[in-house]
């Protein structure tokens, strides 16, 4: 096997969740994903179409009517993204693939701003890619980034720069005038940007289009920008593996070659629930986005009320990302919470060393009653120790 796979972590996030294992007394909140069933209208156009036999190949770009209603509703919230800039695919993570897979070559640099989820990272290094990280920087337990330093670690050397935001863990968020600062920067570096907004719907601040920041506001077709996007979080999908990519219509005849020589396709019964759930989203979106953020304003409290708790109310995404003061090795403590306390939570380590001693709680939770019990477990274990 090739040395850039052996060198490969697992999943420390599945290593406390296998700490778990067979435990039905645990509070799972490891895992980034709402514990609510995807909508009955979705489910039935994916039975619908497997009723009428549809089992066969699509194109690999994905079916025209999807990429025309991922155009239609990527419309609505940014400047007109026409369809044939749309390459759909099956999920958000082989999205990203895709798009490392085509921009990045063994012995090119790639910056990336963490901490971020894992798979960010490690996808340029499956290809061979020198990656160098660029830190958010943590105040009173929120994050902001610190421009300067990306400016300085991109430069014309650099091939790709890797953005998620609203990011996954920390909630972290792009303002307008930093995600411009950094497409001028790349556009005089010759930098491609590869950015995660697959959050872009689960933002809590007032916005005229109802999202987050995108790159997609402010940039041209032309622009060396690729963005991702999935059906997981805003569309309570995550299982289903659907996702899409919005390229400059450049990369698009290509990126049809990759998807064949990795998947040929999205399944056409999946795709079709993505069509329904694009032309139904104001019936499932928006209420997900008001749960969570109830969600979110029951625990950041409760948990900011515990002692040597250090946590921000995240601006964006479904995690609480938070610090236990006397606690270093994040793994090892979560584990114990498992074992000892019952509460699942991923270890801040799994999204690189700037996570170390810290913890992330996914809060996308159907009964706010479960949250309340997790914090209350949480102090109960803390004032033993």
């Amino acid at each position: 096997m090739r040395q850039a796979i052996q060198d490969l972590e697992a999943s420390r996030i599945r290593e406390v969740a296998n700490a778990g294992l067979g435990r039905d007394d645990v509070l799972p909140f490891w895992f980034g994903e709402s514990d609510e069933v995807t909508p009955d209208f979705i489910r039935q156009a994916a039975i619908d179409s497997l009723q009428k036999g549809e089992t066969f190949y699509a194109h690999n770009l994905g079916l025209p009517e999807l990429r025309e209603a991922v155009g239609s509703y990527m419309s609505r919230l940014h400047p007109r993204i026409d369809a044939g800039r749309i390459a759909i695919t099956s999920g958000g993570v082989n999205a990203l693939m895709l798009a490392v897979q085509a921009l990045v070559d063994a012995g090119d640099e790639v910056v990336a701003i963490t901490p971020v989820w894992p798979n960010l990272t490690a996808q340029p290094a499956i290809m061979g890619a020198t990656v160098r990280c660029v830190p958010l920087v943590a105040k009173d337990g929120e994050w902001t980034l610190d421009l300067q330093a990306v400016r300085a670690a991109v430069t014309g050397k650099t091939r790709l720069l890797i953005v998620n935001a609203p990011n996954n863990p920390t909630g972290w968020t792009l303002t307008r005038e930093e995600q411009q600062a950094l497409l001028d920067h790349c556009r005089a570096s010759g930098t491609w940007i590869l950015a995660d907004e697959v959050y872009e719907r689960l933002y809590y601040e007032p916005t005229p289009n109802g999202c987050a920041p995108s790159f997609l506001d402010i940039s041209v077709s032309e622009d060396r920008l690729v963005v991702v996007h999935s059906f997981s979080k805003s569309f309570l999908m995550t299982g289903w593996r659907l996702g899409w990519l919005v390229l400059p219509p450049s990369l698009v005849d290509g990126m049809g070659k990759i998807i064949e020589f990795n998947t040929s396709c999205a399944s056409v019964f999946t795709q079709r629930a993505g069509v329904v759930a694009l032309q139904r989203t104001d019936e499932v979106t928006p209420r997900v986005v008001a749960h969570l953020k109830q969600c979110r304003d029951t625990l950041v409290p409760l948990l900011a009320a515990v002692p040597g708790v250090k946590v921000a109310a995240a601006k964006g995404g479904m995690y609480a990302f938070f610090r236990l003061e006397g606690f270093g090795d994040s793994l090892a403590l979560a584990k114990r919470l498992v074992l000892e306390a019952g509460l699942g939570l991923a270890p801040g380590a799994a999204f690189g060393p700037e996570g170390e001693g810290w913890l992330r709680w996914c809060f996308a939770s159907r009964d706010l009653g479960r949250l309340e019990e997790g914090v209350r477990r949480l102090r109960a274990w803390l004032t033993a120790q």
